[in-house]
């Protein structure tokens, strides 16, 4: 199924300067053999060379990059109402659910704060034995 990019016949902007950045990145070996033989012919030194190779090279990669992590990646045409299925501009809460969340909750037998077939702690025989030395103090 082709995207919407095909559909449209348009490349996203995302695509558009991965495009822009490779053509830039290859012109380098293009342009930069081109400015070498111009500056031999007119004996200026390797400086104008060596700018457009850098410029040329990091120009394509920068905007290659830019492209990847900062540009949309969608249809540069904003779809239309009809096109998204006739959504509603306003937003909606997910439909109630037919589960009640009280059914969740334990239904076992007898009530979780009856503690009276808890077997007695350890530590309750000397809490005992404290309060009876205070009393008789």
């Amino acid at each position: 199924m082709p995207d919407s990019s095909q559909v449209h016949g348009k490349d996203s902007k995302r695509k558009r300067g991965v495009k822009q950045g490779l053509f830039i990145f290859l012109l380098t070996f293009l342009v930069v053999p081109i400015v070498a033989m111009i500056s031999i012919w007119l004996k200026v030194g390797p400086e104008i060379t060596s700018v457009a190779a850098v410029l040329l090279f990091m120009g394509g990669l920068l905007r290659m990059a830019y492209a990847w992590l900062l540009e949309e990646g969608g249809s540069p045409v904003s779809p239309t109402r009809q096109q998204l299925g006739g959504m509603s501009s306003r937003a909606a809460l997910p439909p109630e659910r037919s589960v009640p969340a009280v059914d969740f909750a334990y239904q076992g037998p007898g009530n979780w704060r009856d503690t009276n077939d808890l077997q007695p702690s350890v530590t309750e025989n000397t809490t005992r034995q404290l309060d009876a030395q205070e009393r008789d103090q």
